[in-house]
């Protein structure tokens, strides 16, 4: 039985995480594939589904006949403690099937802040959480993503790690899985020993980390001939593999809600704080042609109103401006904006921004890092001041009101100065913006500085908890009512990722200790509790200063130093020297760094010529339009549609027309939005048979076969059951009356029924989260009839001020207990307009 079929899923919060069913999901019979793999992402669903290579792994996996790979993510505390509770595994969204019963499970480590989950995962799962502990009977467990070029903290947990691209990694577990299957699987070091051979595959139990008497790593013991390291893995050409367009459209808004496209892999400018840049060298462009083709066919085929080119440095993708200007000659018309991931301020911002709002304004965010060109100098931005008042001043005048500022402080070498620099372009900038405006101009972010692996500042220590909060408040105090609001991580985030980001084995004992004593979701400041940790270093005789202050020796013997990006040590010693210096390395683009990945790895940089013309007919045209019609379109919610809120509700039926090709009516104005508007918000958890929604469209259409085309592309449960043309100039429909069947736990009393019926007035305090409200619940009843012992009909009044759920209403006239409330089935069954 689906989590969601459970009488206590309807406390929840955010059912719609766990529903399943969205719109191109892919399910297969198990017993129709040879091997199957859990993807897991060790965070909520909200940020997992925004993950551009997650999706990736997604399609190419499920491309093969004889894999199915689904998908789960780590559920909220408080459906992790239900599915405790009761002794439920942790399923996948797919089939809903066990953990345990894939052949693997592959975690996608972002950072380092979600280990806790992955021990939450596992352990739901009914999963040995220490890779010697496994046996036959239990999945592979594998990982990949950024934070396995230091995977040392959890290597204890996984029985492979890929490091680098995965695109042909996977297929290539995938498959030595499905051979080793055919010959028996009888022994699982056979099977390690298959995935050690190919590129890119860590098996952290063919090593042993020898430490001396200070704690510092003294040796990496290879314990396989021939196997003394591991190099990263590389697709060459990243338009060698075929990038999803028909990518699973969420149900609960992603964090990142929207379709998508990565542009380029890698990036090309050097900045030495940025482990991204390092480790996803050299830059491989995606053909404009095939974006084209992407963004049209993956807007069709998601319904997505929004366009994302992802890459390091979006700005820097070659054919930059000839790709927008196509993108917004097909999307425009379809009210599709298109946005980046990351525009540098020394790039081509004008006639970006000139096609970026002929739909919407998007959001613009400048990263200067530093506020000095001193510290700018230092980690090799790139930047000078001049060109970011250029910058701004151009969107400001480009009609934006508002910028985004990423500031980091306790970057190497930085002086009281260099905050100071911080506050003063802060304060230039927002001075930049119009006057007339009276709100914030500017949304200033600040991090403390987090040293990565393979980057020229591996060795040098981070700034301390209490010295970050300082900075942190000196920046906050210096710009108090400037038209600028801070916002900052919190250095308690900064001190656990920057432990855990250059550490060693031994904290594998930490994190399980912690994790015993209940942390969860240490990325979420409201769940990281420093004492937690604290206690856990304790208990480990481990001190964090040793792995968070202290600047390494450069001979010393790293804790990755087997893990190999391809860039040379020599490489990131003299970037450090440079640093030094304020020295500026140069764009690769214009000239080679001899980093050593390109040598080392045998490929190089893919690039496009920025005059190279994009195509003009990948795009569909749109169809030409008539005149404006509205209709009413009546619609079920029903089964686990019913855990949808009304804004997740509202977005999957607009989302539904964009699919199948029906043209919706847009408001004028700079941020036009559908004509769609539905007659009545339903609660979370009440199932209705007539929910009804006007909206506008354009043409006058075969009524049936719209809805034909409509219901195609609806998940399960939600149904249009009629459409009917109104009159355009018409007043929005009021909803007078609603008609419920609710049925309980256990038996009504009719002597109840007959007394609050008999009532003059019922009231009873509403309580919300920021206020209390006394209602009279019985003029908001019109009419209460038993249809049988536990089940009854109710129609109730609307209009008339303030009103309770038809939940709330039944507990309070029944005086039902908080359990057979929650048990309580809810299904509208009509409304009538007013």
């Amino acid at each position: 039985m689906h989590i969601s079929q459970h009488t206590w899923f309807t406390r929840i919060k955010h059912p719609s995480r766990y529903l399943g069913g969205e719109i191109n999901a892919i399910t297969k019979d198990p017993a129709d594939v040879e091997v199957s793999i859990a993807l897991a992402f060790p965070d909520v669903y909200e940020i997992g589904m925004s993950h551009v290579g997650f999706k990736i792994l997604y399609h190419i996996l499920n491309s093969l006949s004889w894999l199915a790979a689904e998908r789960v993510f780590a559920p909220w505390i408080d459906l992790e403690q239900e599915l405790r509770d009761r002794g439920l595994p942790l399923t996948t969204l797919e089939s809903d099937r066990p953990l345990l019963e894939f052949d693997l499970i592959g975690f996608s480590l972002q950072h380092e802040l979600c280990y806790t989950n992955i021990l939450s995962m596992l352990d739901l799962a009914g999963v040995s959480l220490a890779s010697e502990q496994r046996g036959l009977d239990e999945p592979l467990i594998i990982a990949g993503g950024p934070a396995c070029f230091n995977p040392e903290p959890v290597a204890d947990l996984f029985d492979a790690i890929v490091v680098g691209d995965g695109e042909e990694v996977a297929v290539g577990i995938c498959s030595a899985v499905r051979e080793w299957k055919r010959a028996g699987g009888k022994e699982k070091l056979e099977l390690l020993e298959d995935l050690a051979t190919i590129p890119g595959v860590y098996i952290p139990s063919f090593f042993s980390v020898h430490y001396d008497a200070r704690g510092v790593v003294e040796r990496i013991e290879p314990l396989r001939t021939g196997y003394d390291g591991v190099e990263k893995a590389v697709v060459p050409d990243i338009n060698s593999y075929p990038f999803p367009t028909r990518q699973v459209v969420p149900l609960a808004e992603a964090v990142h809600d929207r379709f998508t496209i990565e542009i380029a892999r890698g990036c090309s400018r050097g900045c030495r704080f940025c482990q991204a840049g390092m480790i996803y060298r050299p830059v491989r462009e995606r053909a404009p042609q095939e974006i084209v083709r992407i963004a049209g066919h993956g807007l069709h085929e998601t319904g997505f109103e929004d366009l994302s080119l992802l890459s390091l440095s979006s700005g820097d993708y070659s054919c930059v401006l000839p790709l927008v200007r196509e993108l917004m000659a097909r999307a425009a018309s379809r009210h599709v904006a298109v946005s980046f991931s990351s525009l540098r301020a020394d790039g081509i911002i004008s006639p970006l921004m000139e096609e970026i709002k002929k739909v919407r304004k998007t959001s613009f965010t400048i990263a200067p890092e530093a506020g000095s060109q001193r510290m700018r100098d230092v980690i090799n931005k790139g930047l000078t001041e001049e060109q970011i008042f250029k910058t701004a001043r151009e969107i400001y005048e480009g009609g934006w009101n508002l910028i985004k500022l990423y500031f980091m402080i306790g970057l190497p070498g930085e002086q009281e100065s260099d905050l100071d620099a911080i506050v003063e372009l802060s304060k230039k900038i927002a001075r930049l913006a119009p006057r007339a405006r009276r709100h914030n101009v500017l949304n200033v972010s600040v991090a403390t500085f987090v040293p990565k692996s393979h980057t020229p500042f591996q060795w040098l220590g981070q700034l301390g908890l209490e010295e970050s909060k300082r900075r942190i408040n000196s920046i906050r105090d210096g710009l108090r009512g400037k038209r600028v609001r801070v916002k900052w991580n919190k250095p308690e985030t900064s001190w656990l990722e920057g432990i855990f980001s250059r550490g060693d084995r031994k904290l594998s004992g930490v994190l399980l200790e912690a994790w015993r004593q209940g942390a969860r979701f240490d990325s979420w400041s409201e769940h990281l509790n420093l004492d937690i940790w604290r206690n856990a270093f304790a208990g480990q005789h481990l001190d964090p200063d040793f792995y968070l202050l202290r600047q390494r020796d450069t001979g010393e013997v790293l804790p990755w130093d087997h893990i190999r990006s391809g860039i040379s040590k020599e490489f990131l010693l003299e970037e450090w020297q440079r640093s030094i210096r304020g020295e500026a390395t140069l764009d690769c683009r214009e000239q080679c760094s001899n980093c050593g990945v390109c040598d080392e790895l045998a490929v190089s940089p893919v690039l496009f010529d920025g005059s190279l013309p994009v195509g003009k007919h990948v795009f569909p045209m749109p169809r030409m339009k008539k005149g404006i019609k509205r209709f009413r379109v009546y619609v079920t919610k029903l089964d686990r549609g019913r855990y949808l809120s009304h804004l997740e509700f509202v977005r999957l039926f607009i989302r539904a027309f964009r699919r199948a090709g029906v043209d919706l009516a847009y408001s004028n104005g700079y941020h036009p939005m559908p004509r769609v508007s539905f007659v009545t918000a339903l609660p979370v958890g009440v199932e209705s048979l007539d929910e009804v929604v006007d909206l506008c469209l354009y043409d006058g259409e075969d009524l049936s076969r719209t809805i034909d085309l409509i219901n195609k592309e609806l998940p399960p449960g939600i149904r249009a059951l009629a459409m009917e043309e109104v009159p355009t100039n018409e007043r929005p429909p009021q909803l007078k009356e609603s008609a419920f069947r609710v049925t309980v736990e256990g038996s009504l009393r009719e002597e109840d029924l007959i007394h609050f019926l008999e009532l003059p007035a019922c009231r009873v305090v509403r309580k919300r989260s920021k206020a209390e409200r006394s209602i009279d619940i019985r003029s908001q009843v019109k009419r209460l009839r038993l249809l049988s012992s536990n089940e009854i009909e109710m129609v109730v009044r609307h209009g008339g001020g303030p009103e309770m759920k038809p939940s709330e209403l039944i507990k309070e006239i029944f005086a039902l207990t908080d359990s057979q409330a929650e048990q309580m089935r809810v299904l509208k069954t009509k409304g009538i307009l007013a």
